[in-house]
Order: C-alpha cells, then structure tokens, then sequence
C-alpha cells in the first residue's frame, strides 16, 4: 500500500478519492475497481474540501464510552466538489443545501474530517 496517497484514514489531514481512466466516474472510498464500469484503471487524487450539505444528523447519545465527550455531534454526508459524496463530522448547525468546507479534528482519539459552513 505505500503507493497509495496517504489521507486520514491513514493519520493524514487529507481526503484522498478516485478516478476512472476508463469512464471518468469519480469514487470515494478506496475500491480495487470502478464501481461504475468495474475497470481498474483507477487514479488516486486529492479532493480540494467544497461541498455542499446533502443530510445531516445530530447524534445526541454516545454510541461508545470513547464518543461521550463529544455528544451532541453532526454526522454529515456531504457532496463534494469534485462529484462523489461522503460521511463526516460537522458543524450542528448545517442544514442541507449548506456550502462548507473540511477541515481536520480529532475525535475519540482519531484524526476525521470536519466540515463546517463557509461563510
């Protein structure tokens, strides 16, 4: 894996997604094929951190003892600028529709993508 970029899934402040040579799709999370076409001519690249806020969910219950700090917390999928969508943490104010931007923050002990409204 050392050809892979490294993102924070791997302790990196950075959102790493994929491309297809063979169709264009874009995807995220790391897959050995294209979810579109099923071809492996995939190209790792670095998402830039725009989007915009497609739903959102306030947990206000720690799932794990490691989580209770950090109640009440965001769960966001956003769209991002580049075309896929993903999970992250979140400011708990976004509402759909919201234009943010990702940062980086610890919780629970790991580094994880935070969003929050652009303003």
């Amino acid at each position: 894996m050392s050809d892979k970029l490294a993102d924070w899934t791997r302790g990196q402040p950075a959102i790493i997604y994929q491309s297809c040579g063979s169709c264009g799709a874009v995807q995220y999370f790391r897959r050995g094929f294209c979810a579109a076409c099923g071809g492996s001519d995939l190209e790792e690249k670095r998402a830039g951190g725009a989007g915009t806020v497609y739903a959102t969910s306030l947990v206000c219950r720690a799932a794990t003892p490691e989580t209770r700090a950090h109640v009440p917390y965001n769960i966001v999928l956003v769209d991002t600028a580049e075309g896929f969508r993903m999970m992250a943490h979140g400011d708990n104010d976004l509402a759909i529709g919201d234009k943010v931007a990702a940062r980086f923050t610890q919780f629970a002990g790991r580094l994880v993508p935070y969003f929050a409204k652009v303003k």
